[in-house]
């Protein structure tokens, strides 16, 4: 039976970001996933800073990306139609962007490789048994891996997760969305970033998030049990095109380059074991989404670090590694995740979306720092974390900047 130092079961943003990290620290890493790349992951595309900068931490150049698209702008609007214009700081780095999970996916798992890890693609896990010092990962066609850790990367619906008992029955996720990718859009829709809360939709939003060559990214998300059911999305989409200022947004002549598709979001950090004997959780594996906007990279790519980090920390001979990852997970974490649980409990309301979306225009510099905020450019909860302050918390720069 083959042996290697670690595991990883997933190649999406958070396997290849843990494997990238364990690689460059010397250990022998496989990485699998059922899936070949390039593939379609159903996502909004978005890029936060702090998403940003992890992928630049990883080596990621953004010109191996081809739909790579820099956003400065963003605009939001009220139920009741007050717009608000968000300006990114500009020449300072990147803050957002916006790249197809398709393209983005496929350049990290290149990372990886570059790295030393050895990812195998199209072949997934069938089998994986937990041991005191070690764990035994069966792959389809490969047979069995021992491994001295395994880092689960397999997404909300962890096929890991159920072979090693940890899985939650009936577990749905918190929002559910919808997307579609669209071309000959208005000039604006193919610079600007555009969310707008509908009254129906909150705490949820519809968003056009550009990409190169007048396409876009266009989409909704609702909270599981709000005012529409999941299975509502589809009928509920012509409506919402059809909106006036949605509409007007993306312009007369926008086409759909293909059908919409649908997906869950786990947003629920706090709730599943993020470890067991001798694996830990990362992503969406672990519901590590940001339960205010839905957005799962920079997520992803951080406890995919983590992880990787806990485990090198941990020595070769160590067994502490998942407990001291998953106090990592509570502390730096789930304060986060509380953080945006309230806000969206105001955001659930037309008139806290409405008042929310007035602060954040009241000035120049209201508009610039909650852009900074939204756009994860520090942790949600940072001033509830003292812990967390150091000089330039709020003001510092962006990722690539000499890119």
């Amino acid at each position: 039976m083959r042996s290697v130092d670690v595991v990883v079961v997933g190649a999406g943003p958070a396997g290849t970001a843990a494997a990238t990290t364990l690689a460059r620290s010397g250990l022998e890493v496989l990485v699998v996933d059922k899936a070949t790349f390039p593939r379609d992951k159903i996502c909004g595309d978005g890029l936060t800073t702090g998403a940003l900068r992890r992928l630049e931490a990883l080596g990621l150049d953004p010109a191996a990306i081809a739909s790579w698209q820099d956003v400065d702008v963003c605009r939001i609007r009220s139920p009741k139609g007050r717009e608000v214009v968000l300006p990114l700081p500009r020449g300072q780095g990147r803050f957002a962007a916006v790249a197809p999970r398709r393209e983005l996916d496929a350049a990290l798992v290149e990372v990886a490789r570059s790295a030393g890890a050895e990812v195998v693609e199209g072949h997934g896990v069938i089998d994986a048994e937990e041991g005191p010092d070690s764990a035994v990962v069966t792959v389809h066609e490969l047979g069995g891996v021992r491994a001295r850790w395994v880092i689960g990367a397999d997404g909300m619906y962890s096929p890991l997760r159920k072979l090693l008992g940890t899985a939650r029955p009936g577990y749905l996720g918190e929002w559910h969305a919808f997307r579609q990718y669209v071309s000959n859009v208005s000039p604006q829709a193919s610079t600007e970033l555009f969310v707008t809360f509908e009254a129906d939709l909150l705490p949820g939003y519809f968003w056009s998030f550009p990409l190169p060559g007048g396409r876009a990214n266009i989409g909704f998300g609702i909270q599981r049990g709000g005012e529409h059911r999941t299975r509502d999305m589809k009928d509920l989409w012509p409506d919402l095109l059809a909106r006036p200022r949605i509409a007007e947004f993306l312009g007369a002549d926008v086409a759909a380059d293909e059908p919409h598709r649908a997906w869950p979001i786990p947003a629920a950090v706090d709730r599943p074991d993020p470890v067991s004997r001798r694996t830990l959780f990362v992503g969406d594996a672990v519901a590590a989404c940001d339960t205010l906007t839905g957005e799962g990279i920079g997520q992803a790519l951080q406890t995919g670090m983590a992880a990787a980090e806990h485990i090198v920390a941990d020595g070769p001979n160590g067994r502490s590694a998942n407990d001291s990852y998953a106090k990592w997970l509570h502390r730096d974490m789930v304060p986060d995740h509380r953080m945006s649980q309230l806000l969206v409990k105001g955001l659930s309301g037309e008139r806290g979306a409405e008042a929310a979306i007035a602060a954040a225009g009241t000035s120049a510099w209201t508009r610039r720092n909650f852009a900074r905020w939204l756009f994860e450019d520090y942790p949600r909860a940072v001033v509830a974390t003292p812990r967390r302050w150091h000089r330039g918390v709020f003001t510092g720069p962006g990722a690539f900047r000499g890119a």
